[in-house]
């Protein structure tokens, strides 16, 4: 177990590095601690594997305050989970006084009791979610909530938002490293659309497999076409803030994270720190990337926002 006096000091030497809030920490400096790097990659694989369901700084019956009056509800990626997913963010939100929950969606017969989600269909998921919402509304009193959202949970509630009435519950949207426009994971999508058949053959093994959200997010397909065909429906309701990074291996090209619109704020990470190598995953424990989700998500977010480049999250 983590000592305190470890934690302090790391706490701390964050705090030195970060300018958003001078009370950031206070109070409850005690109660959590924030991982990066390394330990924040074997905290990911821990979790994972040994406590998918167990998020430190999240799910404690929290009610939101005067200063963040929305619970932040956060949105894991496909293969992965909310214990995994969020050691970082969880805690980091909890401390800097957010109210955070976090749930698993998108289970099939391969999640391993819950340990490998977000693999159903994007529509169900996105219901599953709407489910969350208004269970964390009915428990806190809140009239809306943040969404923060990696890769496919950065996607995801895009369905949410635009088809199952999200838009009048949702504040402020943040999303890592989204799959919004979909994903040719570097020409596999063209191969699947130029081999003749070949795409209804791994449609047909995503079904089989039990793993819809796969093909359900590539380039052009029938999901992403309903999502986003005719334009991008977004809700005038939403502050939508994307924050991306120009070496992410998943989505590609990373462009397709973006979104267009004027409530739309799309962040690209290297145009704030030019040598950060964060990679898709790297992005839940990357301080750039997580300076700029708390900017957005406070108060008087500053549009003119620098992050302070220390901390970069894993190049993969």
């Amino acid at each position: 177990m983590r000592c305190r006096a470890r934690l302090a000091q790391a706490l701390a030497s964050v705090l030195a590095v970060f300018g958003l809030s001078s009370t950031i920490f206070a109070g409850v400096s005690s109660a959590y601690y924030v991982p990066f790097g390394q330990e924040a990659l074997t905290d990911f694989a821990y979790h994972e594997v040994y406590a998918p369901t167990s998020v430190e700084g999240a799910n404690n019956g929290c009610r939101p305050t005067a200063e963040h009056p929305y619970p932040v509800v956060l949105v894991h990626g496909t293969f992965e989970d909310e214990g995994s997913n969020w050691v970082t963010v969880a805690p980091l939100l909890a401390i800097e006084g957010y109210c955070v929950y976090a749930f698993n969606y998108g289970e099939t017969a391969l999640s391993f009791g819950g340990r490998v989600d977000g693999l159903g269909q994007i529509a169900r998921s996105a219901e599953e979610l709407a489910g969350f919402v208004n269970w964390v509304l009915e428990q806190t009193g809140a009239e809306r909530v943040d969404l923060v959202g990696h890769s496919q949970g950065g996607m995801m509630p895009n369905y949410y938002i635009h088809f199952l009435g999200g838009g009048s519950k949702v504040n402020t949207f943040v999303a890592l490293a989204p799959s919004n426009h979909g994903t040719n994971l570097d020409g596999f999508e063209t191969l699947l659309r130029d081999v003749p058949g070949l795409q209804n053959v791994a449609n047909a093994l995503a079904e089989w497999l039990q793993v819809p959200a796969l093909t359900e997010q590539e380039e052009g397909s029938k999901f992403m076409s309903e999502l986003f065909g005719n334009g991008e429906p977004l809700s005038p309701e939403v502050h939508y803030i994307v924050i991306e990074t120009e070496h992410d291996e998943v989505v590609t090209p990373y462009t397709n994270a973006f979104l267009n619109g004027e409530n739309v704020t799309n962040i690209l990470v290297q145009e704030q720190c030019p040598e950060d190598p964060v990679g898709h995953v790297g992005m839940i424990e990357d301080w750039p990337a997580l300076q700029n989700m708390l900017n957005w998500l406070s108060n008087e977010p500053n549009p003119y926002f620098q992050a302070s480049c220390y901390n970069f999250g894993a190049p993969f």
